[in-house]
């Protein structure tokens, strides 16, 4: 049997603190100049030369103000704020790659459809095919007060997100046809009206009736990633998703949320090969074993415990500063985070986390598994990972920037080619094709979004 071949992406941020936190106060960082265009046009061109399936870009709407009652640890320790927009990053980056896949989270509880939805396809066509979207419904309570709202209920987020998904499927999906724009400088005619349809919708939350303001990009659809891990976020990912991401610090954690993924996809009529599931993976490699377990012990001393209470105050949505350090987790009903809520209190052996592990163990990886050792060790532990779990590979979180991807370009990449589990070259063809998903460019032809609304559609 072939030896199966990581997927492999980079997971970052649009600001200095990402999942390591206190990083960007290292002597040797420089994510303190995110906000300069060369600092990430070297960084893709560094992932493209590893053949980095993709950059994602996470995103977060609003600030980590639970820890403390306060804003102010989360802008004074860097924790995701400040933050830029993920989507314009992607313009800018798609002329200095040709084949890495750009993707970021967008929010779609804070997006107009409408608009959302060609801003994708613009972005789709300026990189010929190569974009990604996230889609999240948010978290943080602050994020909707700057929008003048109330933080929606968990599963209510999800109904709301269904009905999104409804109108921009219409858009891409049904509004123009193949062949609609012709060029035809004799009749003149730039586009066939007869071939472009309007498109409706009246829900809940939401209702629209106009025609796609962009003609079809290449993917039409952007290819599609989801990380929800609660009940309702397994059957929201597995109607819309083609690439799942899944966070476990064990091989038996991450077997678990594969096999309730793939118990998901069953019930959506779709099969475990028309999706790839990546689990979030933080590398320390040095030359040697001993080499990495020293970075990894100067990594932890330089890592902020306070700033990974903040973030993680934000997720669970309780305020951690308000109890003991070595006080267990109890489990709280929360409209944030419920997977890590789940993660951190209600563990398979029984055994309850307590604040202080939190802040050592979660410091440098998060939710991630963490690999540390020579070039050897860590490919090796990596194909197992894939082999015993049924992930399809991983997303990459850096710990010094750019230290740890250079050093897993250089050390780690070379072992895993030659033991055939990792790409020699770039597929041609989208992000999608790429990927080896849906029907050539587009979605699957039983992906949901393929036919979402054709009926309505004809009927206008």
């Amino acid at each position: 049997m072939a030896q199966k071949q990581i997927v492999l992406g980079a997971l970052d941020c649009f600001a200095p603190g990402f999942l390591a936190q206190g990083m960007w106060a290292h002597p040797a960082d420089r994510t303190g100049d995110f906000n300069s265009l060369s600092y990430w046009t070297d960084y893709a061109r560094l992932l493209e030369r590893g053949l980095f399936d993709m950059l994602f870009l996470a995103d977060t709407i609003g600030v980590y103000d639970v820890y403390g009652g306060s804003r102010d640890p989360a802008l004074r320790l860097g924790v995701q704020v400040p933050i830029n927009d993920p989507f314009v990053l992607i313009a800018a980056l798609a002329g200095a790659t040709s084949n890495l896949g750009l993707a970021a989270t967008g929010n779609l509880l804070y997006e107009p459809p409408y608009l959302f939805a060609r801003r994708l396809s613009t972005l789709d066509h300026l990189t010929g095919g190569r974009v990604g979207w996230n889609i999240v419904t948010g978290i943080l309570a602050s994020g909707a007060r700057a929008f003048g709202r109330d933080l929606m209920g968990h599963d209510d987020r999800y109904d709301f997100g269904d009905e999104f998904m409804e109108i921009v499927y219409r858009l891409w999906e049904h509004s123009w046809e193949d062949g609609a724009v012709v060029q035809d400088r004799e009749r003149p005619m730039f586009t066939d009206p007869d071939k472009v349809h309007q498109v409706a919708y009246a829900g809940r939350h939401l209702k629209m009736s106009g025609i796609h303001l962009t003609a079809p990009s290449p993917q039409r659809t952007p290819l599609l990633f989801q990380a929800g891990a609660s009940g309702r976020g397994k059957q929201f990912a597995a109607r819309h998703a083609e690439c799942m991401f899944v966070n476990g610090t064990s091989r038996a954690s991450l077997s678990r949320a594969v096999a309730d993924m793939h118990r998901a996809l069953a019930e959506q009529g779709r099969t475990p090969d028309q999706v790839r599931i990546l689990a979030g993976l933080t590398v320390i490699v040095g030359e040697t074993r001993a080499h990495a377990r020293d970075k990894q012990e100067a990594f932890k001393a330089a890592a902020s415990a306070e700033a990974t209470l903040v973030h993680a105050s934000g997720g669970l949505g309780i305020d951690l500063s308000r109890y003991p350090y070595d006080s267990e987790i109890e489990y709280s009903e929360t409209d944030a985070n419920r997977t890590l809520m789940d993660n951190l209190t209600r563990q398979p052996d029984g055994s309850r986390i307590t604040i202080r592990q939190v802040a050592e163990k979660m410091s440098l990886s998060s939710r991630n598994m963490l690999i540390v050792g020579d070039a050897q060790t860590v490919a090796d532990e990596m194909i197992a990972v894939v082999a015993e779990t049924g992930i399809d590979g991983f997303n990459l979180a850096r710990v010094l920037m750019p230290d740890s991807l250079e050093d897993f370009v250089r050390l780690v990449v070379p072992r895993l080619q030659e033991k055939g589990a990792y790409k020699a070259a770039y597929r041609s063809g989208t992000l999608r094709e790429k990927l080896g998903l849906g029907d050539g460019a587009r979605l699957a032809a039983n992906h949901y979004g393929r036919h979402a609304g054709e009926e309505a559609v004809a009927s206008i």
